[in-house]
């Protein structure tokens, strides 16, 4: 599952752009259709509604624009919305101050009142269930920090206890618009539930859909594309005065699978494509005759992971989420370091990244400062199938005659795993991990849904044995909060009650992931660099003694992009399109 766990800045989570030049006095409609950038995305929107979101892929990058940015080459904090900000001399307090002139993207004025509303009516709504939510709580105490209007331009966050990612999440955070859902937020339904639930779905006409970002929507066919145009309000101008972006219109393709969208971009019906490790010495290979560059960050980011689903709770009938069988195996750590000792991760980058990467061991990429390698001490799991076997008889299982692997009550040990379907390196990795544990006696099914309903099982119904997934990443550790988090929105391997959820039966909460949690919270209250490496290096020895997540590999990130895109300067932090503003399309 490629979600986004980590809180990156709408200017670096844009996926891909469209072309030139609108007034900026007016809102016109453009027609000019060679003036866009046509972009693949292997899923549509879910939602139009950002707070409620749990999709990877959204819209949201291009219509909304943070308080602050983060430069995609060098990760360090720019102005956005807010033209300046004042950190006190303790850390605890920040002042914004917002541009003069702000707009939304249907003309009205966006001022202080608007984020005050956003904080304390929508991510502060313990009634609104956001991913938000986990990275916002400050400390032991988890209370929100406190946001006060100075005057129409200013704004004052603070926090109680020191919190070292604060002006990250204090600005980085998409603001909402007060005049358009401050109803919503605070009316009810006959339920008792916020209106503000079922506003902006994927039925709202897409041009009522109000942002402060580059871009607004224009049009959304389902299944097919979501057309977008430049916001003639945007705040951004170059030094000549210019109104940016220069591009013009983006249309958002819909196309599930990656072999798909490779082939629409090689008959030139797509502007840019994410460059998967088996098509990379083809589209190479082509580059000067189809008018393109295939650009490489390096190393990714991000996380490709396998879960195990270590929920022991039930649902409303009372039915539990998993297999009381299959649930002993996975609540076994040695079960759980078996299998990872047994999927071959070199054969795996080797044979299907066609060694254009590295075998994945921590969550924290290592670009971060906090990553802890394994010349440091982190525990890995290089391929071994005789440890992988000592582990499992250890833990109480044996083989029959023909080599099955059985429990000890005689259980053929056989389960599922569910994937994201039309990505093809991942059913590949799928593939694989099926063949190298079939080498343990184990019997693997697999399973392809499509994006959005793969989310739904994985959240809301629970009822999925093990996944094989991944979650963007950043060089700041907290913004990984929401996984490791024993109530966050993404602790998918033992994913508890959400938001407007009723209590879960039988939900438990092992001591090692309640650890994990502590230590995350610990390091967010540390202002001194070493000392949060440490404590981050404490919750990945711990991640790898446990292994909730088998992490796979650490592919390096291409991307191809038509030579007719100028400006761009790719990286695996920001990608193709962080300065998406200063793009330009020249025929």
């Amino acid at each position: 599952m490629m979600v986004h766990s980590k809180l990156r800045w709408l200017a670096i989570v844009l996926a891909a752009i469209a072309t030139v030049t609108l007034s900026a006095c007016t809102p016109v409609r453009s027609t000019n259709l060679a003036n866009r950038l046509i972009v693949p995305t292997p899923s549509g929107p879910a939602t139009f509604n950002y707070p409620l979101n749990q999709s990877a892929y959204s819209v949201f990058g291009y219509m909304y624009d943070g308080l602050i940015n983060e430069n995609g080459l060098t990760s360090k904090l720019e102005p956005g919305l807010a033209e300046s900000w004042e950190v006190s001399k303790d850390g605890k307090k920040i002042v914004f101050t917002l541009r003069e002139g702000l707009k939304w993207s249907d003309g009205e004025p966006m001022t202080a009142d608007d984020i005050i509303f956003s904080y304390e009516k929508i991510y502060f709504n313990d009634k609104i269930p956001s991913g938000l939510k986990d990275t916002l709580r400050v400390g032991m105490s988890r209370q929100f920090p406190k946001v006060k209007k100075i005057d129409s331009r200013r704004v004052e966050f603070s926090v109680a206890e020191p919190f070292a990612p604060f002006i990250r999440y204090a600005g980085g955070i998409p603001i909402l618009p007060a005049h358009i859902l401050q109803e919503a937020a605070e009316n009810t339904d006959a339920d008792g539930k916020p209106k503000f639930l079922a506003t902006w779905g994927t039925d709202t006409d897409p041009k009522k859909i109000v942002g402060n970002g580059q871009y607004r929507m224009l049009s959304y066919t389902p299944n097919q594309r979501v057309v977008l145009e430049r916001n003639p309000y945007f705040w951004r101008k170059d030094a000549e005065g210019n109104p940016q972006p220069y591009i013009q219109q983006i249309v958002w393709q819909i196309i599930e699978n990656t072999d798909n969208q490779m082939l629409n971009f090689r008959s030139g019906d797509l502007d840019t494509l994410t460059v998967e490790p088996e098509v990379f010495p083809l589209l190479k290979r082509e580059e000067k005759r189809g008018k393109y560059t295939v650009f490489n960050g390096g190393p990714d980011t991000g996380s490709v992971f396998m879960c195990f689903n270590l929920n022991k709770g039930r649902n409303a009938q009372n039915q539990p989420f998993v297999d009381p069988v299959k649930s002993r195996w996975f609540a076994s750590k040695e079960f759980r370091q078996a299998i990872a000792y047994g999927i071959n991760r070199s054969a795996m980058t080797n044979n299907i990244y066609r060694g254009l990467g590295a075998p994945l061991h921590s969550p924290i990429p290592p670009q971060s400062p906090f990553y802890l390698s394994p010349e440091q001490g982190l525990k890995t799991y290089s391929y071994d199938r005789q440890k992988a076997k000592e582990l499992l008889l250890s833990a109480g299982f044996k083989y029959n005659s023909e080599g099955q692997l059985l429990d000890a009550e005689g259980n053929k040990v056989r389960f599922t795993l569910l994937m994201a379907a039309g990505k093809k390196v991942r059913e590949q990795m799928g593939t694989q991990i099926k063949q190298d544990l079939g080498k343990l006696g184990m019997q693997i099914d697999t399973q392809f849904l499509s994006f959005n309903t793969y989310v739904e099982k994985l959240r809301l119904t629970r009822n999925w044995d093990t996944y094989l997934g991944g979650f963007t990443g950043g060089t700041e550790p907290h913004s990984g909060y929401n996984i490791w988090s024993v109530n966050g929105t993404l602790h998918s391997f033992n994913q508890g009650p959400q938001a407007g959820e009723p209590p879960i039966k039988g939900w438990k909460v092992d001591d090692w992931e309640q650890k994990i949690d502590d230590l995350y919270v610990k390091a967010s209250q540390e202002l001194d660099e070493a000392k949060r490496k440490e404590i981050y290096g404490e919750t990945q020895r711990i991640i790898a003694e446990q292994v909730p997540f088998i992490y796979m590999v650490n592919p390096l990130t291409f991307e191809a992009v038509r030579d007719r895109v100028s400006g761009i300067r790719y990286s695996a932090l920001g990608g193709a399109f962080w300065n998406l503003y200063e793009l330009k399309i020249t025929e």
